[in-house]
């Protein structure tokens, strides 16, 4: 595949130099209006901007945009192609067209509703749809694909490859995003979360896996007085796991509790779940928590909540300064594009995911390699 891009005034005169230079099976990818010329942005002149391309194999056949000379060319060897292959040829050359052309044009429409890409990217957009990645993360993952695919030679478009860099593609957007548990450079550790998402055993979990495995000292403080069951419920884990927890009322119970937890390593904080869609469940935290502490707040969200709810907690709590957020239930869903939706489209990492009630035993630290495998079904070894 050959490609050209041509600067001319007028379309006619476009299609003479592509004529010219690429002959009659040329094909026009796109066209746009660019300005070219003058000084400093003045007096620049309006032209267009064709970009075309042709592909010297016997088979390429493309009817609707085909550039014909004033008089009839002899038959090509790809109009002699059989009929029911040359319609194949013709219909997934269309499709690549209108893709490549709407790759190029930001304003339009990319994706209509209906929209279907060729095999083997329908399947990739088969998958990423299925487990809730929302549409402009699809869009974004498939433009650089078939991006790719399209710019490499013909001989070297291997279906089995695009899953491999479509991996690699996720992992170079999600560097820079901060995954893994607790950074531990802070002594208070905030949890916070909408009701409903397992923010107290989650916290369980937390202070099992820093006391077990990480070998810390642990003391636990609980905002959560709106609910008696949650208090006693927190009270067992605290008495299971031998350590110390203080129940705060206020501000200065908070005070209180931190203060005689000074010699402890970590203080975990279980706040009070409420509903996320009243702004005032932020304000009535801030009454009770002390967030100017030099502390780690972490967001729990449930990854059975559709994700418009995910998005809308997120805005709510972005009143605090959320390190990470922890996501729970993967063992209650199939459905996991908020692994990429949040890191994506918010720029927040995710510390922990749990997958069970077991404490604790059903909490992983999330990595990026685990995040992609989950969300596109693939081995670790692919």
């Amino acid at each position: 595949m050959k490609v050209k891009k041509y600067i001319a005034a007028t379309m006619p005169e476009a299609m003479k130099r592509i004529r010219g230079e690429l002959g009659d099976e040329a094909v026009i990818l796109h066209s746009k209006e660019v300005k070219t010329g003058g000084v400093f942005g003045l007096f620049a002149k309006k032209q267009l901007e064709v970009v075309a391309a042709v592909d010297p194999g016997p088979t390429r056949v493309r009817k609707e945009t085909r550039i014909r000379p004033a008089a009839s060319p002899s038959p090509s060897p790809a109009a002699r192609t059989k009929p029911a292959e040359q319609e194949r040829l013709l219909k997934e050359m269309n499709q690549l067209k209108a893709m490549i052309g709407e790759l190029a044009t930001k304003e339009k429409t990319i994706i209509s509703e209906n929209h279907e890409y060729p095999q083997p990217f329908q399947a990739i957009e088969d998958q990423l749809k299925k487990q809730g990645v929302s549409k402009p993360i699809r869009l974004q993952l498939l433009k650089h694909v078939l991006k790719e695919w399209y710019e490499q030679p013909e001989a070297e478009r291997p279906g089995q490859d695009i899953e491999k860099e479509l991996v690699r593609y996720l992992e170079q957007e999600l560097a820079d995003v901060p995954f893994g548990g607790f950074s531990f450079s802070k002594k208070m550790i905030n949890i916070v979360g909408p009701t409903g998402v397992g923010k107290t055993t989650t916290i369980a979990k937390l202070a099992a896996h820093l006391l077990l495995k990480k070998q810390k000292k642990i003391a636990l403080i609980t905002t959560d007085t709106y609910r008696i069951a949650a208090i006693e419920q927190i009270k067992t884990y605290a008495k299971i796991l031998n350590i110390p927890l203080e129940v705060a009322y206020s501000i200065d119970d908070f005070s209180r509790a931190v203060a005689q937890f000074e010699q402890y390593d970590y203080i975990l904080v279980d706040s009070a779940g409420r509903n996320f869609r009243n702004p005032l469940y932020i304000e009535e935290l801030a009454k009770v928590i002390d967030f100017e502490q030099q502390a780690e707040t972490f967001l729990v969200l449930s990854l059975t909540a559709k994700y418009e709810d995910m998005n809308e907690i997120i805005r709510q709590f972005s009143l605090l300064e959320i390190e990470k957020v922890i996501l729970t239930k993967q063992d209650e869903t199939a459905s996991l594009g908020a692994l990429l939706n949040i890191p994506l489209e918010h720029g927040k990492g995710i510390a922990y995911i749990t997958n069970g009630q077991n404490v604790p035993d059903d909490i992983m630290e999330a990595t990026v390699p685990y995040v992609i495998r989950a969300v596109l079904e693939v081995d670790e070894h692919e």
